[in-house]
């Protein structure tokens, strides 16, 4: 990055007034400081990602590391070995999207309990994957800084999720992804998707990109 170089930041949640706040912070002060590096905020603009209604088809991308971690009594389900203690193990492609897709599953139905109405149903509490397809770009590991003062290590992986939008709780929860990101440690910036293309019931596929883009 040199000076002069734009920049767009992206800030996600599920809660509107805290995002209010965060827009009217940007508002009363231009400034703004990453780390060491000052930038000054151009223009503030509300966003309203949305996978599509019922019939839409798509595909969401992660736009940062996706975190998935195996619980210890669920690794022998799964035939992954377990070095023993208490200790989760990191997804990794030799394990199969199996343990992914349920973990990914288990941690939006939390997010879903805290953030959705009581009277709506979970991800788990319908028929139909929540996604059509799973496509892995890569995994990698990087250090990432949990606390002040602690790092750890984490193994994290790279998707493109295709996806049917089946009814309206399945647009909801996949929008519930986008608001509040897949996986674990999403406080960290870990697991945000992007809505990468999208086609409408009734367009082709060149159309839907087109009204996309």
């Amino acid at each position: 990055m040199r000076e002069g170089d734009e920049r767009t930041l992206l800030v996600a949640s599920h809660d509107e007034e805290l995002l209010a706040h965060v827009a009217a912070d940007f508002f009363d002060s231009r400034e703004l400081n990453i780390g060491e590096m000052p930038f000054r905020v151009e223009d503030v603009r509300a966003l309203e990602p949305d996978v599509g209604e019922p019939g839409t088809r798509g595909t969401l991308e992660t736009g940062t590391g996706l975190l998935v971690r195996i619980p210890p009594w669920q690794c022998e389900e799964y035939g992954i070995d377990h070095p023993g203690g208490d200790t989760a193990v990191f997804w990794r492609p030799e394990h199969t999207t199996e343990p992914l897709v349920s973990q990914l599953e288990a941690n939006l139905d939390k997010k879903h309990q805290l953030f959705a109405h009581d009277h709506l149903p979970g991800p788990s509490d319908v028929d139909g994957e929540l996604f059509d397809g799973y496509e892995l770009i890569k995994t990698f590991a990087v250090p990432v800084t949990v606390t002040e003062g602690q790092e750890m290590t984490y193994v994290l992986s790279k998707w493109k999720f295709s996806y049917t939008v089946r009814d309206d709780h399945h647009r909801q929860h996949l929008n519930l992804a986008l608001d509040c990101g897949l996986g674990e440690r999403n406080s960290l910036g870990l697991g945000f998707v992007n809505v990468t293309d999208r086609t409408r019931p009734g367009e082709t596929e060149l159309e839907g990109e087109n009204a996309f883009a």
